[in-house]
């Protein structure tokens, strides 16, 4: 599976952006799948996540009531709705997948995902 990621820019603090995770080689159904971002200095760290069913998601404490992610499998693609962002919100976001026994299962470690995209960069100025 290789994944794309876009959706990047810059915006101003209470801006918004939609990331978007296409991915190729095979369909993504059933698989699950992670936002993460990493800003300079800090650790890769769990954004969002999906199951392979689309029917649960999840937030880091960070981003819950601002990002919203979603899926659409017929397209084979991943979205990350970002609203009222903040200057902490920049970083490089990469989309992560990986197939799960269980489409109801969300993973939230970096390691746990088998395929990453190349990192997108959203800047956010206060």
């Amino acid at each position: 599976v290789q994944l794309q990621a876009s959706g990047g820019g810059l915006v101003q603090a209470g801006g918004s952006l939609r990331l978007s995770c296409a991915a190729s080689g095979r369909t993504f159904r059933g698989y699950a799948i992670g936002w993460f971002r990493q800003a300079p200095g800090k650790e890769r760290e769990f954004v969002a996540g999906i199951s392979g069913s689309g029917v649960f998601t999840y937030y880091a404490d960070s981003v819950k009531g601002r990002y919203t992610i979603s899926r659409d499998n017929g397209m084979n693609t991943v979205y990350l709705q970002m609203n009222s962002l903040k200057a902490e919100d920049t970083a490089v976001y990469y989309c992560a997948t990986v197939k799960t026994e269980s489409r109801s299962t969300i993973l939230r470690s970096p390691p746990n995902y088998d395929y990453w995209g190349q990192g997108t960069l959203v800047t956010v100025s206060s």
